[in-house]
């Protein structure tokens, strides 16, 4: 004797519930369609019978698959390690909770599948972690006709872009440290994806830089350090692999033997300036630093640095590219701090 059970369908939760069945598929894929009453009997009839919902024939058959798609340009344990990646992701999640939406993460490696490997994810929008200007990723993604947002840009057609000024806040925060005559010195994020450390002076850098946020940074660095009358030519800068503690230390260390009497250490992010005191503490306690992001971590060494509120970046992606008809402040304010 066979012991296979029939599959229960949704034609007999309708019987069950004594709805038609357009009205029990309505319950679970239109619910605000269907009376409270009706849509009640309807799940209470779906759970006596054990029956689940197929998600995959739904998403078939509405051509949504309720899935946000995360590309994040960096690797993977980076969204975990870094923290103000980690609060930006905090962000989008929270919609997706809000949303009822499941959250995909799509890494790149920096190889030619990438393309092909974020075009192929089942999922209805992208949200993109800021990225460089000749990233084939990005083209791909302005190409496709599902909604896309990106973090910090580069801005592109077919690409909602959610950033902030960082030239402006580069500027004012540079100009701000430099008032007491300080000497500055430089770490700053990758200048492109290769991703290649560099230590040398403001001369040594190269005049396009195709991550947007470092170039425009490094303009606003530029930009307060001839304004305090001083030679941007010969600012020590040392370009990091990564954002993270370790990498700021090993800037640090590699610029010691080339900082002025009271250096002013200007990172691009708090990760950075920490990594920067950490190393330099015992032997340069004569030492400034200015960070980015205002983290509590930089609040707490005291740091003056730019407020930059990822959680909210997140928030505003994930909603412009689940609702991209929808208008939304795509500017995030900034200050400087303390």
């Amino acid at each position: 004797m066979s012991t296979h059970r029939r599959r229960v369908t949704l034609k007999d939760v309708a019987a069950r519930a004594g709805v038609s069945l357009m009205t029990a598929s309505y319950a679970f894929t239109r619910p605000g369609r269907v009376a409270d009453a009706t849509r009640e009997r309807v799940r209470r009839a779906a759970a006596e019978l054990g029956y689940r919902p197929d998600a995959v024939g739904r998403a078939l058959r509405s051509g949504r698959t309720r899935q946000l798609g995360m590309v994040f340009s960096e690797h993977l344990t980076y969204a975990f390690d870094d923290p103000q990646a980690a609060r930006f992701l905090a962000g989008v999640a929270e919609v997706c909770v809000e949303e009822d939406h499941g959250l995909t993460f799509l890494p790149t490696r920096g190889d030619a599948a990438d393309a092909d490997r974020v075009l192929s994810a089942a999922v209805d929008a992208f949200v993109l972690w800021t990225t460089a200007e000749d990233d084939p990723v990005l083209a791909a993604v302005a190409e496709d006709p599902r909604p896309a947002v990106i973090q910090g840009g580069p801005a592109r057609d077919g690409i909602a872009c959610v950033t902030q000024d960082d030239y402006e806040a580069a500027r004012a925060v540079a100009a701000h440290g430099l008032r007491d005559g300080r000497a500055p010195a430089v770490i700053a994020f990758p200048l492109d994806r290769g991703r290649e450390p560099l230590v040398g002076t403001g001369a040594d850098l190269p005049a396009r830089v195709p991550f947007p946020v470092t170039e425009a940074r490094l303009r606003g660095y530029r930009a307060a350090v001839e304004a305090a009358g001083l030679s941007w030519a010969d600012v020590p800068v040392a370009v990091v692999a990564r954002n993270s503690r370790h990498d700021g230390a090993a800037a640090a260390r590699e610029l010691a033997g080339r900082l002025s009497p009271r250096p002013l250490v200007i990172a691009m992010s708090d990760e950075l300036a920490l990594g920067a005191r950490q190393a330099l503490g015992e032997t340069r306690p004569d030492a400034g630093y200015l960070g980015w992001d205002a983290s509590p971590e930089g609040r707490l060494a005291g740091f003056t640095s730019v407020t930059n509120p990822l959680r909210d970046q997140g928030r505003r992606c994930a909603r412009l590219a689940l609702h991209p008809g929808t208008a939304g402040d795509r500017d995030i304010p900034w200050s400087i701090t303390p």
